[in-house]
């Protein structure tokens, strides 16, 4: 008898009567279970890929003032990268 109330509540919650026939309503009620049961799935992987790169130490910095200049600070093996890059870029 419980299990028939919370079905009934179940479907109820889903949204109006499909029908009035028992049978129908049913297997509209089922269809719509396994839509929000998709949805719900669907959520939780996209808030679990979020949590897990949450603070990912990967920093991307471009600062380009002269896209044809580089810092003369720079060691020639960093000069030699930021230009590579930079020229991707343009």
């Amino acid at each position: 008898m419980k299990n028939k109330n919370a079905w009934r509540w179940w479907a109820k919650a889903l949204g109006e009567k499909a029908s009035k026939c028992d049978r129908e309503s049913d297997t509209v009620a089922i269809i719509r279970t396994i839509i929000f049961a998709t949805y719900l799935i669907t959520n939780a992987f996209i808030v679990a890929g979020v949590i897990r790169h949450w603070n990912d130490d990967s920093q991307i910095q471009i600062l380009i003032k002269n896209p044809h200049e580089v810092p003369s600070n720079l060691p020639q093996r960093q000069k030699e990268k930021q230009v590579q890059a930079s020229g991707n870029f343009l």
